[in-house]
């Protein structure tokens, strides 16, 4: 077994998920959540992620080839998503939202399928990486160790989903609004590098 491929694997993870960017990212998704909610919120996504994953490692480009999508339209279609996410964030759509409807319907403002476990944790890029991953040995026993890798960095993940709570007491109401607002810009940058690569990929820029 070649441990350093397995770290080469961790390494592309970790830098396509970006665990600790997300932390603040998940702060602003969940604005005036307990710190139970946030954690049901956070192990969701998680899950939904790591199944995505999993399913994209095996049989991805099988899945995409049948219906006849590219991993560069896939890309596209993962940064037009997200940009629509930014928009909300940088004009507190989603806060406003939130105030005027209260509580009273939970699951509408449940961030956990879309965007945290779909495009942010689960992305073109961390799905494509599954994809190329997986290929790069035979054996049920690199499959394994691939998958266990992709779950070590999502646990590491959900420990800083964890901590978001307190970081946020400590941010306070103003705090989360600027770094919403600052965040929402660096989706909207990254959404727009997930369709200029898709772009490259598929030969048209």
């Amino acid at each position: 077994m070649d441990l350093s491929l397995y770290v080469t694997a961790f390494v592309t993870l970790f830098v396509v998920i970006d665990p600790i960017g997300l932390a603040p990212v998940f702060i602003a998704l969940t604005p005036g959540m307990g710190a139970a909610q946030r954690r049901r919120i956070g192990f969701r996504a998680l899950a939904i992620a790591a199944v995505l994953m999993m399913i994209f490692g095996f049989a991805g480009e099988s899945i995409l080839g049948a219906i006849g999508i590219s991993i560069s339209a896939f890309r596209i279609a993962g940064g037009l998503l997200l940009f629509l996410t930014a928009l909300d964030m940088l004009f507190e759509r989603r806060t406003e939202r939130r105030e005027n409807q209260g509580e009273a319907d939970p699951l509408h403002h449940d961030p956990s399928v879309f965007p945290l476990a779909m495009p942010l944790l689960a992305g073109p890029g961390a799905l494509a990486s599954m994809i190329l991953l997986m290929g790069e040995s035979p054996g049920v026993g690199h499959m394994v160790m691939v998958n266990a890798v992709m779950l070590s960095v999502l646990a590491i993940a959900m420990a800083l989903f964890v901590i978001a709570t307190p970081l946020a007491h400590a941010l306070g109401r103003t705090g989360v609004m600027v770094v919403t607002r600052l965040l929402g810009m660096l989706l909207a940058a990254l959404s727009v590098q997930f369709v200029i690569d898709g772009l490259k990929g598929s030969g048209l820029f």
